[in-house]
């Protein structure tokens, strides 16, 4: 058959581009008539420039203007636009349609409060501690003293890897930077001993994603300001359990690995090194240690706020990149850099995610949500649970930041409102701590997200550093084990909740 005979086909990527073309181009008409009606026609007058979407979806019910506002969201979160802009965009877009030009209005009313908010300083000051340690090369050496010390048992550099991502969690607080970090630092070194993948992997992952858990978390932080609770408190509340899990994964590597010496074989003997030796390794740790004890003491202590502790913390990552000769102008930019790119993401989540939310609560969102969820018949313990698996199931497909924003606000005034009596006949939970020990949970729920096939983030970040050799479906595979362990550090929190008040009540009365 000649060309000129074969039939024509559909090129669906041609289609997909004409397509997004045009709606993009309808889009803009639709918003040039909308801006002329703004600006040259009085709102409460019916005479309108050519047609106006203004206040067209006033008359619409709670539950069908939640499911277009939410399937709004997952459809454009699907197409792969940032949530940075589609939230916030999309509220402006819905208060716009429901209320028209007067009820924009309420969007500075839901933006001030927030920049006027002094914890959120703590966040940018934070990342720079992290960003200013890791681009010094710190976190490189951390990891070799533990490695060297631990090096020696079955398991051990699994082991070392969980513990050096513990005390970098206490460095760092950001998820993606130590689950890359410690893959492109531990898992060369345990790949080369024969280390099991699984462990190798699920070490990595489950010890990377701590940051969420152990202060100075900014997830805490942003929890905090959301939910109205002191930062300290909830760093206090959030340090035994984070402490707990760390424990239970080497706890199970150790475990496995005396079962069974061939999956984490230990280091050669030739390759150890003595007890002195190791004393010697363990001074290159004091002077970041120091700064992490001292950052955490001084916000526990009450001595200092989250934002003077973050200031000072970030102050003394430069003297200790100065004390171990590790500082220079371009680590310097190159960590501004990062703080800066970070921090804008958060913070525009946060403004769009206050006006998107604030909005459907202001329409009776939030008594929508209840009524429905009340409704169930389930025992306040069985509403714990719906909303621990509604959080892990969003894991999956938003980003920590944008799931607080979204959901916290909603599910604080619902379990203000139950009354947790205990399970198994052991103590329940005081009201008065109630949204405190709450918040603990949604830590580890968030934590459980990031582990969760097939999309949670920490696959896809260590996805990225691993050997071609190293499957997806490998990577799924580690995850689980390690995601049954924080199932059961949740039960454990929930079962015993003074695992999560007992500490701030000890400190703060």
């Amino acid at each position: 058959m000649t060309p000129s005979n074969t039939p024509s086909q559909v090129n669906p990527n041609g289609f997909l581009k004409w397509a997004l073309t045009i709606s993009t181009f309808g889009l803009l008409f639709v918003c040039c008539v909308e801006l002329i009606n703004i600006l040259f026609y009085d709102p409460y007058e019916e005479e309108r420039f050519l047609f106006s979407f203004a206040e067209s979806l006033m008359e619409t019910e709670i539950e069908t203007l939640t499911f277009l506002m939410f399937g709004s969201l997952a459809l454009l979160l699907m197409a792969g636009l940032p949530m940075a802009f589609v939230v916030g965009g999309l509220g402006v877009v819905f208060i716009y349609l429901v209320g028209g030009q007067t009820m924009v209005n309420i969007i500075p009313t839901r933006i001030y409060p927030l920049m006027s908010n002094a914890d959120l300083a703590a966040i940018p000051l934070f990342i720079f501690m992290a960003s200013m340690l890791e681009k010094a090369g710190l976190i490189e050496e951390m990891f070799d003293v533990v490695y060297k010390w631990m090096g020696g048992l079955n398991g051990g550099l699994a082991a070392a890897t969980i513990l050096a991502s513990t005390i970098l969690a206490a460095m760092v607080g950001v998820i993606g930077a130590a689950v890359v970090t410690m893959g492109i630092i531990a898992l060369p070194a345990m790949l080369k001993r024969n280390y099991d993948h699984k462990i190798a992997l699920g070490s990595i992952m489950a010890g990377g994603t701590l940051g969420i858990l152990i202060p100075p978390s900014i997830l805490a932080i942003l929890y905090a300001v959301i939910a109205q609770q002191s930062v300290g408190q909830l760093y206090l509340g959030s340090l035994v359990p984070g402490l707990m899990l760390s424990s239970m994964y080497i706890a199970y590597v150790l475990f496995r690995t005396m079962l069974n010496p061939k999956l984490g074989p230990a280091l050669p003997v030739q390759e150890r090194v003595s007890f002195a030796q190791k004393l010697k390794l363990f001074r290159n740790l004091i002077a970041p240690i120091f700064l992490v004890f001292l950052v955490l003491g001084l916000l526990f202590g009450g001595i200092a706020t989250p934002v003077e502790a973050a200031g000072i913390g970030s102050f003394g990552a430069i003297l200790v990149a100065i004390l171990h000769k590790r500082f220079s102008l371009q680590a310097l930019r190159e960590a501004s850099i990062t703080t800066a790119r970070a921090s804008a993401m958060v913070l525009w989540i946060i403004f769009g995610a206050s006006v998107f939310v604030g909005f459907f609560i202001l329409q009776g969102g939030q008594d929508f949500i209840t009524e429905t969820i009340l409704g169930t018949g389930l025992s306040p313990y069985g509403i714990l649970l719906l909303m621990m698996v509604i959080l892990i199931f969003l894991g999956m497909f938003l980003d920590w930041v944008g799931i607080l924003l979204l959901t916290v606000p909603i599910f604080i005034p619902i379990i203000q409102s139950l009354t947790f009596d205990g399970l198994f006949g052991l103590p329940g939970v005081d009201s008065s701590v109630v949204v405190l020990w709450f918040g603990v949970i949604y830590l580890v729920n968030m934590q459980m997200s990031f582990l969760t096939p097939p999309f949670g983030y920490a696959l896809f970040y260590l996805r990225g550093v691993c050997p071609p050799e190293i499957s997806m479906a490998t990577i799924f595979r580690s995850a689980l084990i390690f995601l049954g362990i924080q199932a059961l550090a949740v039960f454990l929190c929930v079962v015993f909740p003074s695992i999560i008040t007992w500490l701030p009540q000890a400190v703060y009365g």
